[in-house]
């Protein structure tokens, strides 16, 4: 058996393996890069090793010398990084190590998405229509193209996954920019720059497979999750099963994915991909994820099984229950959401800063705790959410004995919860669950094209008119709380308290991000009751203060009773409340100011100058100094998070200074080029 293993990944899949190996009696081993070092999978470890900088998770002999200090026997790749380079597995096995994932050849053939294609079409799996690439795109790639993909088509990494060295082309003139912006991508991130073009079908279903498969050749396919809604090209909702598969249908796929699977003589846990057209009559096959899926929760709940825990004893050499396993059936429905520090209402740009709270399904303001859910988590109250790493924050998977039970769940408890100091997605994520589409199983991966994110954003976050008043409200009242609590002068005495009480006391909070000021005005009577409360000057109708900390506001107003969560940083409340949740800061500019909203990620910035949007690394750098470039040329590539953006100019003009290099890491806000001033001024 494996007695320690070493898990050779960060973030929440970490914390993951590492709870599978503790309940299996198994020491553990984390590594982790410089900005990590105070990420909470590291202190979840029994022992944890420094590997250097924050590209050190592909240092395969940082690695391996970690596993060497600390006796570690097994390795366990996680997703992502290295967990499908077939080197990296050969230099495991190597070192006399235990690999938990599929043999260095099986990775080799199907790390390969042409070669796993051929692998597909010879196990009798359809395939779609592909075209290889092997140098920069030529004159007549186009053509070629054309010919034998036909376009719409999508540029593709060759090597690697989570839509990263993607691209959809529709214009034959766009082929060439595509390829060479897919390879750049994919060279960053997987260390290999191949691309080939795909046929493009226009809002299928994405369907997968989840495979399990021993030493001794057994195999067994359980069920299909659907992972149709997405964002470039990443998954956001997954479920299982799909509400688009039959028992007929599911027995197809089962099949076709075991087909593929004894092809390469397959070993541990993976996933075959497939597309699915609307009718449900026809799929092909995308590719095979040899390693766990970040959705791998809901096929455990919908099965009862531990598919890390299985990952584990089939690298041990332990044959799989077969017996057991034949008689697994599909128990409700389970939903899996990806909560990401990103912003959809920018375009999903990524997002970055401390998160002060993270909260979900635990006893709120409401006092009583939220939906039972999992939660598969890589941060923590505190937890920085840098550049450097994909900005998948968690996983929040509601099981339920129906689907609509689950969605119903699952919206609830993402609602509920509180993250506090980092935009999120989280209100996308509510209005996708709740949304009619949804609901009727009406998915597809062009659901965020159909239905735009920032109207499911505004369906999610439930917030209105009174969300607003009532949460500055109680966060003037949570502040004069805190202040009574610190005052060493007549701490007795009511708040405000005056021999002729007539005036309101008024305090200023911006709603973040980005609008107008609200002024909130209160006053108490000798007693300490609260004798007035109103917002902007309108009185809130029949207030009354049932109790009031700095951290929670009982307020009733007009009838109804409301318990208000606040939570303070700096000059920043968080308030949370069965109306939704707000960010509240205090107003330091004059009353009849408005708050700077900012640039809003355009790019723009004052004058001649354009600045970066958002925090990241210099990737390309488009112009030269003295350059002539017209309105929506490219000038600056930042990558953040796994993802490339593209800095365009907004103005034709002259370049005046080429501010950054290829290679440096840029805050947002930071300019980047800067141009001539017009000769009129």
């Amino acid at each position: 058996m494996i007695t320690k293993l070493l898990v050779a990944n960060r973030g929440e899949i970490a914390t993951r393996v590492l709870r599978a190996a503790w309940s299996m009696g198994i020491a553990t081993v984390a590594v982790f890069s410089d900005p990590d070092r105070n990420a909470p999978f590291v202190g979840e470890a029994d022992e944890s090793v420094l590997l250097g900088d924050s590209s050190s998770y592909l240092r395969a002999d940082a690695i391996l010398d970690a596993a060497r200090r600390t006796g570690a026997d097994a390795v366990h790749p996680g997703y992502g990084f290295l967990s499908e380079r077939a080197l990296f597995a050969e230099a495991v096995l190597a070192a006399g190590l235990r690999w938990v994932g599929p043999p260095p050849k099986v990775l080799t053939a199907l790390g390969d998405k042409l070669e796993a294609r051929r692998v597909a079409a010879g196990a009798g799996v359809p395939v779609l229509p592909a075209l290889p690439v092997p140098g920069p795109a030529g004159p007549d790639l186009a053509a070629d193209a054309a010919a034998q993909v036909g376009f719409p088509l999508l540029v593709k990494a060759a090597h690697g996954g989570g839509g990263i060295g993607m691209r959809v082309v529709r214009d034959p003139a766009g082929l060439p920019e595509a390829v060479a912006a897919a390879r750049r991508q994919a060279g960053s991130a997987f260390g290999n720059d191949e691309v080939f073009l795909e046929r493009w079908l226009e809002s299928p279903r994405h369907v997968e497979v989840q495979l399990l498969a021993d030493t001794t050749g057994r195999m067994v396919q359980l069920f299909e999750r659907e992972c149709s809604i997405q964002r470039r090209h990443q998954k956001l909702i997954e479920e299982a099963p799909s509400p688009a598969v039959d028992p007929e249908l599911r027995r197809r796929l089962g099949e076709a994915a075991l087909a593929v699977a004894g092809a390469v003589g397959y070993v541990g846990a993976g996933t075959v991909e497939f597309l699915l057209e609307p009718s449900g009559e026809a799929f092909w096959f995308l590719e095979v994820n040899a390693r766990i899926q970040v959705e791998h929760p809901v096929t455990e709940a919908v099965t009862g099984l531990d598919l890390v825990r299985l990952q584990l004893l089939i690298a041990a050499g332990e044959p799989l229950p077969l017996a057991e396993l034949s008689q697994v059936e599909v128990r409700g429905h389970a939903i899996e959401a990806r909560l990401y520090a990103e912003d959809p209402a920018a375009g999903f740009l990524p997002q970055t800063g401390v998160l002060h709270r993270f909260r979900v399904g635990t006893s709120g303001a409401s006092g009583h705790a939220g939906p039972e859910v999992r939660v598969d988590a890589g941060v923590a109250d505190g937890s920085v959410v840098g550049v450097h790493y994909d900005p998948l924050l968690a996983k929040v998977i509601a099981h339920a004995p129906t689907r609509p039970e689950a969605a119903r769940m699952l919206a609830s408890a993402l609602a509920g919860a509180q993250f506090h100091g980092v935009v999120t997605n989280r209100d996308l994520l509510v209005g996708i669950l709740r949304s009619e589409s949804f609901l009727a199983g009406d998915t597809d991966t062009g659901f965020l094209v159909h239905h735009p994110p920032a109207e499911l954003t505004a369906a999610g976050s439930a917030a209105g008119p009174l969300t607003t008043r009532l949460h500055a409200a109680a966060a003037a009242l949570a502040a004069q709380a805190a202040r009574r609590a610190a005052t060493t002068v007549y701490p007795a005495a009511p708040s405000g308290w005056r021999n002729n009480p007539s005036q309101l006391q008024r305090v200023a909070l911006d709603v973040v991000p980005g609008q107008a000021a609200v002024l909130v005005g209160y006053r108490f009577d000798r007693t300490g009751a609260l004798a007035a409360l109103e917002v902007d000057g309108d009185p809130l109708p029949e207030p009354r203060l049932w109790h009031c900390t700095p951290a929670l506001v009982d307020l009733e107003v007009e009838g109804v009773r409301r318990r208000f969560e606040v939570h303070r940083v700096g000059d920043t409340a968080y308030v949370d409340s069965p109306l939704g949740h707000s960010d509240l800061r205090e107003h330091s500019q004059d009353l009849g100011t408005s708050p700077d909203a900012g640039s809003g990620g355009s790019g723009a910035g004052s004058g001649g100058s354009v600045v970066s949007p958002l925090p990241g690394v210099v990737r390309r750098v488009a112009v030269r100094t003295g350059e002539w470039v017209e309105a929506g040329d490219v000038l600056v590539l930042v990558e953040a998070m796994k993802t490339e953006h593209r800095i365009a100019a907004a103005r034709a003009g002259r370049v005046r200074r080429v501010l950054v290099a290829e290679g440096q890491e840029v805050g947002a806000g930071t300019t980047v080029v800067e141009f001539e001033e017009p000769a009129d001024g």
